[in-house]
């Protein structure tokens, strides 16, 4: 799988996994199959509700025609980037720039599926998504987008934690820490990773952030002036108690 690094405008990065063509193409299907299934059961229901006005049905139809041609539009600016398709295959839109994405940039990426999907019979999409570095087709490229997987990857494995070298005699300082659940010590310790790496103001602060949260759940006052120091040290006591 091809992953991506999103700079939010905090200058954070957030480590994402870009969608895979089985995966758009599977979220297509199955918007295909509800655009499908709403529209049968919307249009017998009309034919039958209001039979007798020809002036309601062709409002209705004329409705039920704008929600088929707008469905994509629509999900994806009202729900975050998410078509039913998506949401059932855990994808959604984003901007390159970690920015949230505007009704514009979402437009102009719905406005090149007749180039992309449609008239191309999906030829261009696939071709495109297959062999860009960031996957994306012409509306991904024209609107600054990507398709990821909904969650951020998390960087950092409990194997990673556990490898980290202890001492044999290094002796806990803060016991408390095995209350700690292991997703707790991965986030501290992709923060410690992240800060080491980039050591810019925005990781400077997280990591503060992060050994004052931590510092008032072990009850320990102060808290310690070097947030590094001490958030290593809880990874080191943690794996001597847990180990």
């Amino acid at each position: 799988m091809k992953n991506i690094e999103l700079q939010t405008t905090q200058n954070v990065l957030i480590n994402y996994e870009l969608a895979s063509l089985r995966d758009r193409v599977l979220a297509f299907i199955i918007d295909v199959v509800a655009i499908a299934g709403i529209t049968t059961v919307a249009s017998f229901a009309m034919t039958f509700a209001v039979s007798q006005w020809q002036t309601l049905q062709m409002i209705g139809f004329t409705l039920l025609g704008l929600f088929v041609t707008f469905y994509t539009l629509l999900f994806e600016a009202l729900n975050q980037g998410q078509t039913l398709g998506k949401m059932a295959m855990r994808i959604q839109v984003t901007r390159l720039d970690g920015d949230q994405p505007n009704f514009i940039d979402y437009v102009l990426r719905w406005v090149f599926r007749l180039l992309d999907i449609w008239f191309s019979f999906g030829a261009f999409a696939v071709v495109l998504i297959s062999s860009t570095p960031r996957a994306q087709r012409i509306g991904d490229l024209v609107s600054n987008m990507v398709v990821v997987r909904a969650s951020p990857q998390m960087t950092v494995a409990l194997k990673d934690v556990l490898a980290i070298d202890t001492s044999a005699d290094h002796h806990p300082v803060y016991p408390a820490v095995r209350q700690f659940r292991e997703s707790d010590m991965l986030v501290i310790k992709q923060a410690l990773d992240r800060y080491h790496r980039f050591g810019n103001t925005a990781h400077r602060e997280a990591l503060a952030e992060a050994a004052s949260h931590t510092a008032k759940l072990l009850e320990v006052d102060p808290v310690p002036t070097d947030h590094e120091g001490f958030l290593r040290t809880l990874v080191k006591d943690y794996i001597v108690l847990t180990r």
